[in-house]
This record gives structure tokens, C-alpha cells and sequence, in this order.
């Protein structure tokens, strides 16, 4: 079977192709594998249509349980979110990761969640009640709070949204403007995963060889000062992930630094 390559190709699956796939549990698991590495890398989301299509083979084929995390649902572009869970034949049969770090805007409080069958759910809480101790009484009360919002109509969560939309749109235009990267435009979450092969087997000014992307990486944070994060992290070693969740003007001198640094690869 064709995979899908990485950050930049459109992605449409359908029953016929991943009922091909089904033939062999090796094929599907890596298909499903590979498009979330493509879906974490770039953010693009799935259709309903397509977690249809998975939640089927899923419950027809192998009765497997599914573990989604969900955590940037509400960091997203495309105007609704979809869960593997809304499907009532695989219900039972999926766990939902989630928490208020992202789309509350409350990373470092360390709150996060599951839903789950209650047969999974007592299993984690027995096994977590041994290894942690209780969240702080600040951060649940926090969370209370978040959980109450509505995402909907919330002016914190639609003014966040808001301006990681704006952020993605000034970063995708100045990700384009340097040649050799391939970007594609995320739906959603705050990172970027552009392709950068264009760059392995050239040479720094010190003599050093590019030769993947964790290479890469570490010469834009020797030589520009910019830190990212490798693509192999993420199961490409093509592209490379940037986040843009800072302010505008740092992210402008960021790609700046970037495009200086990748001229002076030859």
C-alpha cells in the first residue's frame, strides 16, 4: 500500500483503501500509524468521514481499543471538531486523552483526563494511585473553571484561537519565502512540520555534513539560535517541527535567523 508522506501531502482516505489495508494487520496498524504521524506533525485533522471509516475496520476486523489524544480540540481551524468516540459501534472500544493545557491555556498545571470504559478507567486510577499523589487543590479548582467554560461561545478560548490563526498564517507566508523548505498550511495546534531534505548532504561553513534532520536541528540551535525539534521525534526525518505559540516579533526574527542560516549551508 501507498503510505502518505509526510507534512505535505493531502490526505482523503476512504473505505476502499483502508479495507485493502485490512487484509493484513500489519498494514492497517502502520496506515493508521502513519497518518497520525502526519496528523500530530501538521495538525491536520480528521473528517468524520475517515473516523468512520477507521472506527469500522476497527470494530469489524480486530476489536482493538483505540487511544486518541485529543488535547488540541479546541486550537483548531477548521471549524469542528471530530472524535473516533462520537461512533456508537466503537464506543466501548476507544480512550480519550484530553486535558486543560492547550486549549486552555494551562500548560504547567498538569491536569489531563481520560474517558474511557469503566473497566480501563478503574484499571488506570489503580495503577496511577500508586505512583502519584493528588493534583493540588488550586489547579482542580482551575480546572472546574475550564471545564464550565463553553469553547463555543468562551471570548478567552475564541481570542486565543484567534490569534494562533494569525501567528500561523504570518509564519506559514515567512516559511515559504526560504527556498529549499516545503511547507503545508496545519489546521489546527500551534507547530509547524515543514520538509527540509533539501538540506542533507550539504555543509556548514565549519566543514560539518548535514545528514538528517536531527543534523539539522542541532545547526539551527548552534548556529541560529533557534530551537526545533527533529522530524525523526515524530517518525519523519525529513521535516523538522517548529512551534509557533510565542509572540509575533519573536517569531519573525526566528525565521529570519532561520533562512541566514540555511543560506550558509552549501
Amino acid at each position: 500500500i501507498q503510505y502518505p508522506n509526510h507534512y505535505c501531502s493531502e490526505i482523503k482516505f476512504n473505505n476502499e483503501r483502508v479495507y485493502a489495508a485490512s487484509s493484513k494487520n500489519s498494514e492497517i496498524t502502520k496506515l493508521i500509524e502513519r497518518y497520525q504521524i502526519f496528523q500530530y506533525g501538521s495538525s491536520h485533522g480528521f473528517l468524520e468521514t475517515e473516523y468512520s471509516t477507521f472506527g469500522k475496520i476497527e470494530n469489524h476486523f480486530y476489536r482493538k481499543i483505540s487511544q486518541t489524544d485529543e488535547i488540541y480540540e479546541h486550537i483548531n481551524f477548521m471549524g469542528h471538531h471530530e472524535s473516533i468516540a462520537q461512533f456508537n459501534d466503537v464506543y466501548e472500544q476507544v480512550i480519550t486523552v484530553n486535558g486543560v493545557a492547550k486549549g486552555f491555556a494551562m500548560t504547567g498545571w498538569r491536569i489531563g483526563f481520560i474517558g474511557a470504559p469503566k473497566v480501563i478507567a478503574q484499571a488506570c486510577q489503580k495503577l496511577q494511585g500508586q505512583i502519584t499523589s493528588a493534583t493540588c487543590s488550586i489547579a482542580q479548582k482551575a480546572t472546574v473553571c475550564a471545564m464550565n467554560m463553553d469553547p463555543k461561545t468562551s471570548k478567552d478560548i475564541i481570542d486565543m484561537r484567534a490569534k494562533f490563526l494569525e501567528r500561523r498564517d504570518l509564519v506559514f507566508k515567512l516559511l515559504k519565502e526560504i527556498p529549499g523548505l516545503e511547507v503545508r498550511l496545519p489546521q489546527g495546534a500551534f507547530y509547524f512540520f515543514p520538509k527540509v531534505n533539501a538540506f542533507f548532504g550539504k555543509k556548514t561553513e565549519k566543514g560539518t555534513l548535514i545528514n538528517n534532520s536531527t543534523d539539522l536541528s542541532m545547526y539551527l540551535l548552534n548556529e541560529a539560535n533557534v530551537a526545533t525539534v527533529q522530524g525523526s521525534a515524530f517518525g519523519d526525518d525529513e521535516c523538522i517541527r517548529l512551534s509557533y505559540a510565542t509572540s509575533n516579533e519573536a517569531l519573525i526574527e526566528a525565521i529570519r535567523r532561520i533562512k541566514v542560516a540555511l543560506e550558509k549551508l552549501k
